[in-house]
């Protein structure tokens, strides 16, 4: 024991400090010392980790500045140099040459006498709108009637027969038809896009509430007589976080694609979109000089859907629960 108390002393401890009493709490000894989880907290740390979504954010908020901002700060005009002929087709130095540096003309005009650079940034807010809305109508009832399908085996029957016809009909031909029929513009092109892109939507998500509705927790669920609503809401839905994440990365790009090619192709919205530029300015694409008309508006319009693209799959992807080991 001497031996002990000398060696407590060098090292600087009393008895009482080694040796001293701790008492039982039953409330303590149930609490778990883990750091608390969350799920968003959880999805960012993951996205962020990888330093290439940082540059693609940038890319993306540059854009959008551009899309949203941009037009707002600017007086565009796209008929203002209609009657002066020495304004149009201007390349960039000599465009900045007639009007001033200004980061209107750093394209050039076009065919009207308009700043290039203007008419496109107007042209993709049109165009990304248009994505945008169709893409909030249809997500929304895509992933709510896709949630009910997946429980209801009466509403199974028809819609997988409507699925089965209206699915063999080419998308870009119905949205097409219907622009033909109902008169060109914003809206129009709004309901030719929804008026079936929700089924395959809700399609999609029905196939994932069955395959997730039959796992062991939601069996438990039922049989403890949890409500079929409260299982899709609780249990299901946030499960799918990430498959819905990575569909509207899929469909907005592709909304921008229907717009600019039906556009393009003379079928599209009746507004100066990103597609009726190109479409215009098709005769510039082979006139020396002129090109840069013609392939500034398909750039941004490649680059737009490819940064939402991207963008959105690392997003989804981040989503996944199970990349947060």
């Amino acid at each position: 024991m001497e031996n002990k108390n000398e060696l407590f002393a060098i090292e600087g401890y009393t008895n009482e400090e080694l040796f001293s009493r701790m008492d039982h709490n039953d409330l303590e000894s149930e609490k778990i010392t883990a750091p608390r989880y969350s799920y968003w907290k959880s999805v960012f740390r993951v996205f962020f980790h990888k330093k290439i979504n940082i540059f693609i954010l940038f890319v993306l908020a540059l854009v959008l500045i551009f899309t949203y901002v941009y037009p707002a700060l600017v007086d565009y005009n796209p008929n203002a140099n209609l009657m002066d002929s020495t304004s149009k087709h201007l390349s960039p130095s000599d465009a900045m040459a007639k009007f001033g540096s200004s980061l209107s003309w750093v394209l050039g005009s076009g065919a009207s006498g308009q700043p290039t650079f203007d008419a496109i940034w107007n042209g993709a807010r049109i165009s990304l709108s248009l994505a945008l809305v169709c893409a909030l109508i249809n997500i929304t009832i895509g992933v709510l009637l896709g949630a009910v399908w997946g429980f209801s085996k009466k509403l199974d029957l028809i819609m997988n027969e409507v699925v089965n016809i209206v699915g063999n009909v080419p998308t870009e031909l119905l949205i097409a038809v219907l622009v033909l029929i109902l008169s060109p513009g914003f809206w129009t092109m709004v309901l030719a896009i929804t008026a079936t892109g929700w089924l395959f939507i809700a399609y999609f998500i029905r196939t994932q509430v069955i395959i997730i509705r039959d796992r062991e927790y939601n069996l438990a669920s039922r049989c403890l007589g949890t409500p079929i609503t409260r299982i899709a809401t609780k249990n299901i839905l946030p499960f799918m976080t990430s498959v819905i994440v990575t569909q509207v990365a899929i469909i907005i790009p592709s909304y921008i694609s229907y717009e600019v090619f039906l556009s393009y192709i003379g079928m599209g919205i009746s507004d100066m979109s990103l597609g009726r530029l190109i479409n215009a300015a098709q005769s510039s694409m082979l006139t020396p000089g002129w090109g840069i008309e013609f392939w500034s508006p398909v750039l941004v319009s490649a680059v737009l859907t490819v940064i939402l693209y991207v963008a959105g799959q690392n997003l989804g992807d981040a989503s996944d629960p199970r990349t947060h080991m």
